[in-house]
């Protein structure tokens, strides 16, 4: 079983990630390979909460070019995980 902490790479801050926080949605980019149920196990394990459902979306390499050499940028994975309603808050910033 892979480590934690190598499924879960970083919270993802935007504005719409922090107005679905509201929801108990929180935003994580994710290993590639990782799949639903290492999210799940993994946020469970490092934030002491229980999950509710886990969404994953897939994002292709941009394609950028530095004179002649072109090439690809990385491609990201990035999950959206619901807590349940009896769940605590998970603190991404410390007040």
């Amino acid at each position: 079983m892979k480590d934690p902490r190598d499924i879960i790479k970083r919270p993802v801050i935007t504005e719409r990630s922090t107005e679905l926080m509201t929801e108990k949605k929180y935003t994580f980019e994710v290993d590639v390979k990782a799949n639903k149920t290492e999210v799940k196990d993994a946020i469970e394990a490092i934030f002491g909460v229980k999950v509710a459902k886990v969404n994953i979306m897939n994002y292709k390499g941009k394609f950028k070019r530095v004179g002649r050499y072109s090439g690809l940028t990385n491609r990201r994975r990035k999950a959206i995980v619901t807590l349940t309603p009896d769940s605590k808050e998970i603190e991404l910033f410390e007040v």
